[in-house]
């Protein structure tokens, strides 16, 4: 398997080493370089041209949104390296931020999420390979009934609402049809009818899954803050 290098961003002392060391034991994933602030983590970028960014939301100088700002710029300087974002927040702006110029090779996971290290690797590795990661835990929140204010997802049928719940959890269309044990020609069908109806645009910059994605996060009324019972 391929060496995926990482530059970890995290200015917590104990959290960036409790990752570190989870990282440490994946034989195909280096950890480079940490960065503890925006500027220390576009340097070791510069330095180390990593295949992924694993960074906080917040973290100085400013503790609002420099993960979100380091991917923009990132985006524009080093095209290949990817992002995967960590926040203690299931906010939208931010996944609607992180993808703005694009999807592929970015990420949005909650920070319980470094817990269980198979996800976190399997982040990693999926938006080393420049594909795109949303937190299921944000989909399940927006999944709940009566949370949705009048928007264009009340074109979708329940059951185009099922499929791009699963859309959202990063499921191909052969895992859904298992799932609804129906054909992949269905599930086409189903993703095809919801990216029409949400009148999303053949040449959007965003890769159209993703986006309908987030027009499901950002039209559902759920920002910030939201938790999720297990």
């Amino acid at each position: 398997m391929p060496q995926i290098t990482v530059v970890l961003a995290e200015d917590g002392d104990l959290l960036r080493a409790g990752i570190l060391a989870l990282l440490e034991a994946v034989d195909d994933i280096e950890v480079v370089a940490t960065a503890t602030s925006l500027p220390e983590l576009l340097a070791a970028v510069e330095t180390h041209r990593p295949d992924v960014v694993l960074t906080d939301i917040r973290m100085p100088p400013d503790f609002t949104d420099e993960g979100i700002r380091a991917a923009g710029e990132l985006r524009r300087t080093h095209p290949a390296t990817g992002v995967v974002a960590l926040t203690q927040y299931s906010d939208v702006e931010y996944a609607l931020d992180l993808v703005r110029d694009g999807s592929d090779g970015r990420g949005y996971l909650l920070k319980e999420r470094v817990a269980d290290v198979d996800e976190l690797v399997a982040a990693l590795r999926t938006v080393a390979a420049g594909g795109s990661v949303i937190d299921q835990i944000v989909v399940d929140a927006l999944m709940a009934t009566g949370t949705r204010r009048h928007s264009r997802l009340d074109r979708l049928t329940p059951r185009e609402l099922e499929v791009l719940g699963m859309v959202a959890r990063g499921m191909t269309n052969a895992a859904i049809a298992g799932e609804l044990v129906v054909t992949d020609r269905a599930v086409e069908k189903h993703i095809s009818s919801i990216l029409t109806k949400l009148d999303l645009p053949a040449d959007a910059s965003v890769h159209r899954r993703v986006a309908a994605t987030l027009v499901f996060l950002s039209e559902a009324g759920v920002g910030g803050g939201v938790s999720h019972q297990r």
